[in-house]
């Protein structure tokens, strides 16, 4: 599963640089755009489509879209031309750049996070629904395969963002779950079994907007998993890691 995610997470690396509001259409709403003969303000404008007039977006090369006119007529557009154009509903056309706009505007989040559990390197995958643009949803997975036992946490919580207009901004997070605890080796003869528990937890961090669709976290969490021995198990972790953003 693990693997999986990640695999995931890398493949919308390469594509979500790109992406745009799906518009195979879009209507001028200005008094005209310029299409160039090639992706570059050194290439000359062949043709001037009117407003009113709807161009089909056909692709993207940095900040320059490829469009093509009902008439036919083939060109490229740049960026800040094409945004003065509406959509099918009437609507202006928003460009998925990666920029830190972008980021304050974001729905989810999917990252990788490496770290330590107790003293045991650990790994952490998780996603994130961006609710307002102080309070978050995120739901992680961790393992953390020490010489003697494997811990898997499942921990959901609930994220508050400081200073959401920073680029770098400290956050709060609450939230439980559960850890499963698999014995690698019996020190004992008849070693302890597979035990699940629950678990509740607070974390600080910082996250930092990076560059285009990334996200760098470093974060400190302190979780209790609640044993039905006399005592609970106090458990600390470190994690250092990055998203991307949708």
């Amino acid at each position: 599963m693990l693997k999986v995610f990640v695999v995931v997470l890398l493949l919308n690396l390469s594509s979500v640089s790109v992406a745009t509001e799906k518009a195979p259409e879009v209507q001028i709403a200005e008094q005209f755009i310029e299409l160039h003969t090639g992706p570059a303000v050194g290439y000359p404008v062949f043709y001037v489509a009117e407003k009113g007039e709807w161009v089909e977006v056909l692709k993207r090369k940095t900040t320059w879209f490829k469009v093509r006119t009902r008439k036919g007529q083939e060109g490229w557009v740049k960026q800040q031309s094409l945004a003065l154009t509406l959509n099918s509903q009437a609507q202006p056309v928003r460009f998925f750049d990666g920029s830190f706009e972008n980021f304050q505007e974001r729905d989810f989040e999917l990252g990788a996070m490496g770290g330590v559990l107790e003293s045991v390197s650990s790994v952490s995958v998780f996603g994130t629904w961006v609710m307002t643009e102080n309070i978050a949803a995120e739901l992680s997975f961790t393992q953390a395969l020490g010489d003697f036992s494997e811990n898997q946490l499942l921990f959901a919580s609930l994220t508050h963002t400081t200073f959401p207009e920073w680029k770098i901004s400290p956050y709060i997070r609450l939230g439980a779950g559960q850890i499963r605890t698999k014995p690698r080796a019996n020190l004992v003869q008849g070693g302890d079994e597979t035990r699940t528990n629950d678990l509740v937890g607070a974390g600080i961090g910082v996250r930092y907007y990076l560059a285009r669709n990334f996200v760098v976290k470093v974060e400190y969490q302190s979780l209790l998993a609640l044993t039905e021995r006399d005592e609970n198990e106090e458990l600390e972790q470190w994690k250092l890691g990055f998203a991307v953003f949708f």
